[in-house]
């Protein structure tokens, strides 16, 4: 990885023009002739995206869009909260990032993180549109955030196209690595592919074989690819769809798709809908008497899923990033569940865990290549070293830069058997990640270059 000519203590001359390659802000270093200084530039690289100039301060800026309005909403305030924890814990040298990043002191390379927050409500043209602003106006070394996954698609490819790097917040679909991956995008959390391949060997076990099984699918990237993954890794257990009920984005009403899923003769209901609308179509499961007909699964669980259903989530399968008891097995949970409750007044879910953990890591791969520089802090990424996260040691696959990470498969409580207000799930397997992956071309990921 490139150093700087400043670290590495090398007498140079600059010409004017490479001045002002550097951008407008020089940052003190070893005084030159004519009482210039050097800028904080690598040997050999020209500027790309906003570096050098957005590291050349004090502080440098991280771009974050979450839906907080709109039927992802409550989904985009838990995530922005994580990464509210993460810049705060960062910047003050917390003891749990330096078990992530032992290098990361107070701030990354000692600059502290300033955060521009914008309201994605869910639509990518307005998420691109905010992080546009962001590179442009504030000179963001990162974008991040998520909650849909058509968001994370179209900022990989703004990230791609301005040469910034995007760590992606939630995001499902198999496509945000898979055919739509880039270069300059990350991704932590688990997607379609892994939960299915996770929660479809507790579900055979559960019910048995040959079931006839309805889906409801959200319409767009996300429900498409975590539904196929169901209806694949299941068909080897003789389990035929007998309807698919897609539907739009925020919709306002399932009547008509829970009327097609009561007649079709399933013995399971996998219910793929996320955010509000898989809170709404679960209510209105019940409503309709689906419920008491059929078996509920949720391959993706959605954050305050099992609050926000009223019990509707007792006895119901999911596979999930995260839940809060896992600090009972992991002690960087613990710690994390401690400083979040203690901030915000609730035991964190899945989302805040999920834009928690990515921060700390972008951190870590940062203090790892000794700059902002964009392509040094990707091949940090892509070296694929294990390392910590609040469920045990993961890395990222240089492939397709997907993390490989345990999925977690919990089973609602009943209310009898629950020992607090918040105690909604016992965690069924910590399923480990290697063997859940597909093969890093399967998706048709072919990542862009560096510059």
């Amino acid at each position: 990885m490139a150093k700087s000519l400043i670290e590495q203590g090398m007498r140079a001359s600059v010409s004017r023009r490479t001045l002002l390659q550097g951008g407008v802000g020089l940052i003190g270093g070893a005084a030159l002739s004519g009482g210039l200084t050097l800028p904080a530039m690598a040997v050999g690289q020209e500027p790309i995206g906003t570096w050098p100039a957005g590291s050349q301060g004090d502080t440098v800026f991280i771009g974050v869009s979450v839906p907080r309005t709109g039927t992802y909403a409550v989904q985009g305030e838990d995530e922005l909260k994580g990464y509210q924890l993460a810049v705060e814990h960062i910047n003050e040298g917390n003891e749990l990032v330096q078990k992530v990043s032992p290098k990361t002191k107070k701030g990354v390379l000692g600059k502290q993180l300033k955060l521009g927050v914008a309201d994605s409500a869910a639509k990518p043209n307005e998420a691109v549109q905010a992080q546009q602003r962001f590179i442009s106006e504030n000179k963001a070394v990162m974008i991040t955030g998520g909650t849909s996954s058509a968001v994370a698609v179209a900022l990989n490819k703004l990230a791609q196209r301005e040469k910034v790097l995007f760590v992606c917040g939630i995001s499902g679909s198999n496509d945000t690595t898979g055919k739509d991956c880039v270069r300059y995008g990350v991704r932590q959390n688990f997607f379609g592919q892994t939960a299915a391949s996770a929660i479809a060997p507790v579900l055979i076990k559960e019910f048995g074989k040959d079931k006839k099984v309805a889906y409801m699918t959200p319409d767009y990237t996300y429900g498409h690819t975590v539904t196929k993954s169901m209806q694949d890794i299941t068909a080897s257990a003789g389990w035929k769809t007998v309807t698919n009920q897609v539907s739009p984005l925020g919709a306002p009403d399932f009547s008509s798709y829970l009327l097609n899923v009561v007649n079709s003769g399933a013995d399971i209901l996998i219910n793929v809908n996320w955010g509000h609308d898989a809170v709404l179509s679960i209510q209105q499961a019940k409503q309709f008497g689906v419920l008491d007909k059929m078996k509920l699964v949720v391959p993706y669980q959605v954050p305050f899923l099992a609050r926000e259903t009223g019990g509707l989530m007792q006895g119901v399968y999911a596979a999930t990033d995260y839940w809060w008891t896992l600090e009972d097995k992991f002690p960087l949970a613990k710690m994390f569940n401690a400083a979040f409750e203690k901030k915000y007044g609730y035991k964190p879910e899945w989302g805040a865990e999920n834009a928690y953990i990515s921060f700390l890591h972008w951190a870590r791969m940062v203090e790892e290549a000794g700059s902002f520089y964009p392509p040094d802090v990707i091949k940090a990424y892509e070296k694929g070293e294990t390392i910590p996260s609040l469920v045990g040691d993961v890395h990222y696959r240089a492939e397709d830069h997907q993390c490989v990470r345990p999925v977690i498969i919990v089973k609602g409580k009943q209310q009898k058997d629950m020992k607090g207000k918040e105690d909604y799930y016992d965690i069924v397997e910590v399923v480990p990640g290697k063997d859940l992956m597909q093969k890093p071309d399967a998706f048709g990921c072919k990542l862009g270059d560096y510059t």
